[in-house]
């Protein structure tokens, strides 16, 4: 949610910030300044209609004392009319709230003037120079869908099955064997360690299972429900770890002493993908079910958050850089951003069968956004000036640390080799008891 005192003090920024991020239609900040006015002027009616039944009422038991029945029946209908107006009063101060709350809570954050403007993908700006080499291959490159259901086990079954698990769960779904299932396996193990024991991040294992106030929490919803799996009527299947991980500190005031927290997860995810019909249709690249290892930072203000964004996203390239994998930065325009970051880095891996970047991690500072909605705040440390600090809420970021499903797929096209065997990057062989080839 938004604070209306900033919004009212601020109309321009709120009014320029939104309509980078193209939220809705029309003036939005008259809308929210409109419905605002609203709940004001009837709280104030109903205020000043219980002051009246409030004062007319003690005056009734003093006018039927002095036996002026007249004067009792007059205070008596103007008792009445006065619950009549706060029934009134309550029931428009409720509905304008309402619709308030609504509105707002649909609202995306405001993004950093530094993010560039734009709509789409095609306008976000790569950052700096791209790291890596991309390798060239001296036979045609397949793509990670055919290679990995090319290669087999000793029964013959491929080890990327997509036409199991069709069967059984649909379209968007895959299952993996043998030592393919075992090399992913191994990436999040890679993962995780890598970014617990290098980066000092707390490893958590969260539920995969959430309430809506969770999901409200991190912005999911109200918006983006139709993207979401519902089980039962009263959970939701995670669509990224960001949810419970950011949820850790949900109604907590933490003390300064415990900033910069940061919090590590390897979960499945899932997700609906709706709005995405025809959008990478054949293999991993966009499931309903896979495995990131995500990251997410609790910390103090923008200063702290942005130079945590820097540090996070190291975070994400440095694992990139152990499996040699190409990639590029790129800063993502306004209206590419997800709805509660102010900024994000998007990090994308050479995949050679497209001869192009395709993302694999995603890393946003959310500022307050989050934990003003699941009421996350800080106490700063006491001093001099400040003898008695006042909580104040956090900033949040959270990041991929990265998706593993689709470092698999980079893996798979990168390391193919032309006998149709998939070579094991070095730093994983660790993993896999020094197995060096797949296939």
């Amino acid at each position: 949610m938004f604070d209306i005192k900033a919004i009212r003090e601020a109309p321009d920024e709120f009014r320029q910030a939104w309509n980078r991020k193209k939220a809705g239609s029309g003036d939005v900040v008259d809308r929210i300044m409109a419905l605002a006015e609203a709940v004001r002027q009837a709280t104030t009616r109903k205020q000043d209609a219980e002051t009246v039944r409030n004062t007319n009422s003690k005056l009734i038991g003093k006018a039927k004392a002095t036996g002026d029945e007249a004067e009792a029946q007059r205070l008596m209908q103007i008792v009445a009319d006065a619950k009549a107006l706060i029934e009134q009063s309550g029931t428009e101060e409720l509905a304008a709230q309402g619709e308030l709350d609504n509105l707002l809570s649909g609202l995306p954050n405001l993004p950093l003037p530094d993010v560039p403007a734009g709509e789409s993908e095609d306008e976000n700006v790569q950052q700096g120079e791209v790291w890596g080499q991309p390798r060239e291959f001296s036979f045609p490159v397949q793509d990670h869908a055919d290679f990995g259901s090319n290669l087999k086990d000793a029964s013959g079954a491929s080890l990327l099955d997509f036409e199991a698990a069709t069967n059984m769960s649909g379209a968007r779904f895959v299952a993996i064997r043998g030592q393919l299932a075992r090399l992913e396996r191994a990436l999040g193990a890679f993962m995780l360690d890598f970014q617990t024991e290098t980066n000092a991040y707390t490893e958590v294992s969260p539920p995969l299972l959430v309430r809506s106030q969770a999901l409200y929490g991190t912005g999911q919803l109200p918006k983006f429900e139709e993207d979401l799996f519902k089980v039962g009527d009263q959970h939701y299947l995670i669509p990224t770890a960001e949810v419970p991980l950011t949820n850790m500190v949900a109604g907590q005031i933490l003390n300064d002493e415990q900033l910069p927290l940061r919090m590590t997860a390897q979960t499945p995810c899932f997700r609906s993908e709706a709005g995405s019909a025809g959008r990478d249709t054949k293999g991993m690249i966009r499931l309903h079910q896979f495995i990131k290892v995500e990251l997410v930072s609790i910390v103090r203000d923008q200063a702290e958050g942005l130079a945590e964004l820097e540090r996070m996203t190291r975070c994400a390239e440095a694992v990139l850089e152990a499996l040699n994998l190409p990639y590029r930065r790129m800063l993502l325009c306004a209206g590419d951003m997800g709805a509660g970051a102010r900024k994000t880095y998007d990090l994308e891996v050479w995949l050679p069968s497209q001869n192009t970047y395709r993302e694999i991690s995603s890393c946003s500072y959310c500022g307050e956004f989050q934990a003003r909605r699941m009421n996350a705040r800080w106490r700063p440390a006491v001093s001099e000036a400040t003898p008695k600090p006042k909580p104040v809420y956090a900033h949040t970021l959270n990041g991929s640390g990265l998706a593993v499903g689709r470092t698999l797929v980079a893996i798979m096209e990168n390391y193919q080799e032309a006998d149709g065997s998939l070579t094991v990057p070095p730093v994983l062989r660790g993993y896999l008891g020094g197995l060096e080839s797949i296939g």
